[in-house]
């Protein structure tokens, strides 16, 4: 099964593509809720290159790493990877009111439908936030 989440982000393509690629922008985004926190972010952006996400709970009670690889790279269009035995891919189209980005990725079966699209919907929002209060902030 496929779970789809999208948002549309007010900021030219050039500086959601960089904040969705850069290690040091996915650090400060790269969270579901305020209680998560991502604390190192790896990223070699080419097909082949792997990717890694350590998110902690930032009362240290538990964490995990989110890693994988590239499969396809088309700047400021597509990403897509794998990660474990499941795949995800991540669409930015430019559009009217910004950039739409668009993940669409394989369930997995520990937690619900409903689960795991909230996690991932809130995750591409705090996204969002981070981009637009940047573009505000230039």
């Amino acid at each position: 099964m496929r779970i789809t989440v999208e948002t549309t982000v007010a900021a030219p393509i050039d500086q959601v593509w960089r904040a969705y690629t850069t290690p040091a922008e996915i650090v400060e985004w790269n969270a579901a809720s305020d209680d998560w926190h991502t604390t190192k972010a790896t990223v070699d952006l080419r097909e082949g290159g792997a990717f890694s996400s350590r998110m902690e709970a930032k009362d240290g009670s538990m964490g995990f790493d989110f890693a994988g690889t590239y499969t396809k790279i088309v700047e400021h269009k597509l990403i897509e990877y794998a990660f474990g035995d499941r795949k995800a891919e991540v669409h930015f189209e430019p559009g009217p009111k910004g950039v739409v980005v668009r993940v669409v990725f394989d369930a997995e079966m520990m937690h619900s439908v409903e689960q795991q699209q909230a996690g991932w919907q809130a995750i591409l929002d705090s996204f969002a936030r981070h981009v637009e209060a940047k573009q505000k902030a230039s």
